[in-house]
């Protein structure tokens, strides 16, 4: 995994925000503050300014700038999340890195998500599509799967635990003050998380 193919799943992911950010918007607008869309467009809109404004040398440094980034642009819960995100990435990531290290460094991202929003599997919330990611990266790696299959399957599983939120009852974060209302809605983190997941597959496979 070279430096130039955590910018390009930066980059990627920037382009699905913008294609998906009317959606995001919508999916926000039933159960949060309706500023999802546009908060995740300034973020990596950011991210990717800075990709252009310097020369990070590593995947580590690529991952920590971006999470900076976005720590300081994207508004609400989503910048410290996404930011925590990357940045237990880029602790766990290494130069020239292949699927395995890629599925390591995606399991310390997501374990930093858990840490930092305290949330758990059926929460609602980002958690759901990111946890069903590394589960299936960690088990077609097992399997001897390659980076295109692992990260097809990762794919499936992010778009499956997205789908899944929409009957659960929201537990943490703005769509948790719902209560039973918000069932029936599908989870804008979890939505944005499924296209991180969507954009790795595109950049790295």
């Amino acid at each position: 995994m070279a430096t130039v193919d955590v910018a390009a799943w930066v980059r990627e992911f920037a382009a699905l925000i913008d294609a998906h950010a009317d959606e995001l918007t919508a999916l926000d607008a039933a159960i949060g503050d309706a500023d999802h869309g546009t908060n995740m467009q300034r973020g990596m809109a950011a991210a990717v300014a800075a990709l252009s404004d310097s020369t990070p040398e590593t995947p580590a440094e690529v991952a920590k700038q971006t999470a900076l980034v976005l720590i300081r642009t994207i508004g609400g819960a989503s910048g410290p999340l996404f930011g925590t995100f990357f940045l237990r990435f880029a602790a766990a990531v290494e130069s020239g890195s292949d699927i395995t290290d890629f599925a390591r460094a995606f399991r310390a991202g997501l374990d930093g998500v858990i840490a930092r929003g305290k949330a758990e599997p059926g929460d609602k919330t980002m958690v759901d599509t990111l946890g069903p990611a590394a589960d299936a990266l960690d088990k077609a790696v097992a399997g001897g799967a390659d980076a295109a299959a692992a990260l097809d399957a990762a794919v499936a599983a992010a778009a499956a635990g997205r789908d899944a939120t929409t009957p659960l009852v929201a537990r943490k974060g703005r769509a948790s003050y719902l209560g039973e209302r918000s069932a029936g809605h599908q989870d804008p983190g979890a939505t944005s998380a499924a296209l991180l997941v969507a954009a790795a597959r595109s950049a790295l496979r």
